[in-house]
Formats: C-alpha cells, structure tokens, sequence
C-alpha cells in the first residue's frame, strides 16, 4: 500500500500579489494533494503539500509554471513531516 509523503516548497520570484496562492491551490486540489500554501514575508510563497509521490510530483511541475503574471525564479524543496492536514487550502 502507497504512503503518503509530505514536502515543504520555498517558491521566489514574482510570486505575491498576482493570484500565485489561488494559482497553487487550484493545481493541488486538481492532484489530489492536501496541504496549505501562503506568502512569507519575505515575498516568497510557501507550498507544504502532503500526499502519494505521484500527486506531488504532478504539483511540483506547475509551481514552476505559476499564473500568467507570475516569475518563478526558483523551487526550492525538502521533505517534510506529516501535518494533520484533511485538504488544501490558501493560509493568511
């Protein structure tokens, strides 16, 4: 039986105030991944998704892409512990 993962992605770039948080939790609901994203502020966007290896890598691929007015200039990731987390949602 497959086991839930969980990873914790750093995103920078042009990232805040052009819908990337909407954006990320389009494509997580779409994967079937639970978890949270939110701004930092330090202007990146902060994306701890929890699910089956397959569901994040399909999410890891778009938070390279991001909304049309976004810049991603980077992704950075590492493995996380699991959160309690029962879907995805933007956080504040």
């Amino acid at each position: 039986m497959p086991l839930d993962i969980a990873r914790r992605y750093v995103i920078t770039g042009h990232v805040q105030g052009v819908g990337f948080r909407r954006f990320v939790e389009d494509r997580a609901r779409a994967a079937g991944v639970r978890g949270y994203v939110r701004n930092r502020d330090d202007g990146a966007v902060e994306v701890y998704a929890a699910g089956l290896a397959g569901q994040l890598a399909a999410l890891e691929g778009p938070l390279w892409k991001g909304p049309r007015w976004s810049r991603v200039d980077s992704v950075a990731s590492e493995d996380a512990p699991l959160e309690a987390c029962r879907e995805f949602r933007i956080r504040g």
